[in-house]
């Protein structure tokens, strides 16, 4: 593929490409939906509104209504992985983006605490829904000479939804009275579903979906259209065929709701699992979650304002934007343990010193204000590599069979994993203050040395190519071999 891909290299204005990026767009939506709740719940629960009617202001009563969402997803992630293989890649969106409404609806008309609470399950469920139907969807219909990129977007549109909802309530709080100051940002959740269910069917299916079932010439006309510029017997096209027929099983366990055997059946598939289950845990293991807890944070810093502590929040979703647009740029060209190891050496930096800075923080006027301005220095390191590379990398290590189910369980860990962290976090950081960062500054630094040990390179293979990495005794060293491209001019 990668020989092929140097001779025939597409630009990204050829007609192919123009045509897919509308589709990936929609695909994206499904982030964008998950970017809204991500951040909106952390700027509603300080409002003094929102506060009264549902009894946010303890921490503990925070953390619930923060963490009973990942319960949500902790359910949805047992129908994520067989809703996408069975229905299909577009059906499986279409449904998660129902329930996703439904859940924002709920949310944004709570006039009950046990309201919110059943709002924020549904939402949980259909957000984890999203994931595996709307990732796998992306990373099969990518064209191979722009994977990285164009499955990286996927991540980074999150933020699409993340800055929406920030800056809409940084805009309302104090100047509209009366509970719509909250409701109005959650009841934006279900514009990013409203798109994907009114465009999701216009859509082609996923072309590995199609040859899973046998259904070989329609995701050939797929992939000509798209990867071949129309072109059936184009070189790329006619490798992606016969590749993806020596891969992809037509009666493999994509076909079993039940069997998740190819998860764990051999040394590679533990192996890729193995991969995935880190990139949950580091991902989501790696600082307090700062889109629930920023006003908490500044708050013990020493800042009063209400209003600045929703900007001190708001400010982080277009940071984090711009890192991770710059971020994906590089990805295809530096290559994917690299970048996740360099990313992680500066995050444990900032850890460091926030730990410094908060522990200083009493006797140094100011002191906490600089270790808040190396949580974006963090979030920016983090964003730059780490946000497109949990969505990038989990689809690329799966096979294709066990690809959905896979992404679906890894829904199921991060959210388990994410549970603690959010309902642990403010409890944590109100009775032990700056000696609760030194946890997350261990788990950064073990991550650096599991990257480097047991991560293997995917840049420059097909998706299919990279399934030969876990054939090989020993996949990391396989992965980093070097190999030759040879190009004939002349042809």
């Amino acid at each position: 593929m990668a020989a092929i891909i140097a001779k025939h290299r597409p630009s990204p204005l050829s007609r192919s490409l123009l045509l897919l990026y509308p589709i990936l767009f929609v695909a994206y939506m499904n982030s964008a939906a998950n970017g809204f709740d991500g951040n909106t719940f952390g700027g509603v629960s300080s409002v003094p509104d929102f506060q009264a009617r549902f009894g946010t202001g303890v921490a503990a009563n925070n953390g619930f209504l923060a963490a009973i969402y990942i319960l949500g997803n902790v359910i949805g992630s047992f129908f994520a992985g067989p809703l996408a293989d069975y229905m299909g890649r577009r059906r499986g969106m279409f449904i998660a983006n129902i329930v996703v409404l439904i859940g924002s609806i709920v949310q944004a008309a709570a006039m009950k605490r046990r309201d919110m609470i059943a709002g924020r399950v549904v939402l949980g469920i259909g957000s984890c829904l999203l994931g595996p139907s709307a990732q796998s969807y992306t990373v099969e219909i990518s064209h191979p000479a722009y994977r990285g990129v164009m499955l990286g977007l996927y991540n980074g549109c999150y933020f699409i939804g993340a800055i929406v909802s920030t800056w809409l309530e940084y805009g309302i709080v104090n100047d509209i009275k009366g509970e719509i100051n909250w409701r109005i940002p959650m009841a934006t959740q279900g514009l990013p579903c409203i798109i994907v269910l009114a465009f999701v069917f216009l859509l082609p299916e996923s072309p590995r979906w199609l040859m899973s079932r046998g259904r070989d010439e329609e995701a050939l006309a797929i992939l000509a259209k798209y990867h071949g510029e129309g072109d059936p017997n184009h070189e790329i096209v006619q490798l992606e065929m016969e590749e993806m027929r020596g891969m992809i099983k037509t009666s493999g366990s994509d076909k079993r709701w039940y069997d998740y055997r190819d998860l764990v059946n051999s040394r590679g598939a533990r192996h890729r699992t193995f991969l995935a289950l880190c990139i949950g845990f580091f991902g989501q293991i790696d600082l307090p979650p700062t889109s629930y807890y920023m006003p908490l944070m500044a708050e013990k810093a020493g800042v009063t304002s209400e209003k600045q502590r929703l900007l001190m929040n708001a400010l982080q979703s277009p940071i984090m934007t711009i890192a991770t647009l710059l971020g994906v740029r590089f990805i295809d060209k530096a290559g994917r343990r690299p970048m996740l190891m360099g990313s992680s050496t500066i995050c444990s930096i900032c850890v460091l010193i926030i730990v410094i800075c908060s522990a200083k923080q009493n006797q140094v006027a100011g002191l906490g204000l600089t270790g808040i301005s190396f949580v974006y220095v963090f979030l920016f390191a983090f964003a730059f590599v780490w946000t497109p590379m949990q969505a990038l990398y989990p689809s690329e290590v799966f096979a294709y069979n066990s690809r959905a189910k896979g992404i679906a369980m890894l829904g199921l860990w991060l959210n388990i994993v994410s549970f603690i962290n959010t309902y642990a976090a403010p409890v944590g950081i109100t009775n032990s203050g700056w000696k609760f960062y030194i946890l997350y500054l261990v788990i950064d630094a073990v991550g650096i040395a599991v990257i480097y040990f047991c991560f293997v390179e995917t840049k420059g293979r097909s998706l299919e190519e990279i399934d030969e990495i876990f054939d090989d005794p020993h996949p990391v060293r396989a992965s980093l071999r070097k190999r030759g491209v040879v190009v004939d001019k002349e042809e």
